[in-house]
């Protein structure tokens, strides 16, 4: 068993960076770990800030983000956000009154109406869209499994990360040293049962719909944008996908079984 804990930030692909903290949740008697994890791109002009965590990881990611941009000596210019639920968008008041030429991307709907004096700098993005970072493209790509109407999801052409937002969510185990793991390095992680207790919980409706036609839908998407990592928001970043997309769609189509 790999009990080793790994440190955020951490590069999980070619200029892509996974920053968060964990958050603890209980159920049924145990404390399961999770993320509402953030990724960095980083090309040749420019990096963008995928998610910004939840208000409680700001101080953190924020300094993740910083040592990295520091290393790399790259600006950062953008921020996409799959949605507006607060572990994926609390921090993005603070994003603009930090960073006064960021602009934001994805399918900004009413944010305009929470950040009036920052309307100029939101950028509505839909399917098929691209943000030039230099030598990498960041892609708005489809959102098979939505949290909210408005939820989008993204893809790096570089190192060919999808960013499903709340697809692919688990928790997994603090207490097996989970922390900072990469999916298939957590080799005690029940993934069939954590994916499972996620969308129970987390995505309600997915208790009431035929989850195998979004579970085909998510493996269509993975060979039609040639995906090479998967980055979720709330789960461990998965790299090695025939090995692991097979356990957490498994757990998805349990939910309504």
């Amino acid at each position: 068993m790999n009990t080793k804990k790994r440190s955020l930030p951490r590069e999980i692909a070619p200029g892509v960076h996974w920053l968060g903290d964990c958050l603890e949740q209980r159920y049924q008697g145990k404390i399961y770990h999770s993320y509402n994890s953030a990724f960095l791109v980083v090309g040749t002009q420019a990096a963008i800030l995928v998610e910004t965590g939840h208000p409680k990881d700001f101080p953190v990611i924020e300094q993740q983000m910083i040592t990295v941009l520091e290393q790399q000596d790259v600006p950062l210019k953008h921020l996409f956000l799959t949605h507006q639920e607060t572990p994926h968008s609390g921090g993005l008041g603070r994003m603009f009154a930090r960073h006064p030429d960021l602009t934001v991307h994805g399918d900004i709907s009413d944010y305009h109406l929470a950040f009036p004096q920052y309307a100029d700098r939101l950028r509505p993005m839909e399917i098929g869209d691209r943000i030039d970072l230099g030598g990498r493209e960041f892609v708005a790509a489809e959102p098979v499994v939505r949290d909210l109407r408005t939820s989008l999801w993204g893809f790096d052409s570089g190192a060919r990360v999808l960013f499903p937002g709340d697809g692919f969510a688990y928790s997994h185990y603090h207490w097996d040293g989970h922390c900072g793991q990469i999916a298939e390095e957590a080799e005690s992680l029940d993934l069939v049962d954590t994916s499972a207790v996620f969308a129970e919980l987390a995505l309600f409706w997915t208790n009431f719909q035929a989850m195998t036609l979004y579970a085909d839908r998510l493996e269509e998407l993975l060979k039609e944008l040639q995906v090479e990592v998967i980055a979720p928001t709330h789960g461990l970043p998965i790299l090695d996908l025939e090995q692991t997309v097979p356990k957490v769609r498994e757990g998805l189509v349990a939910v309504s079984a």
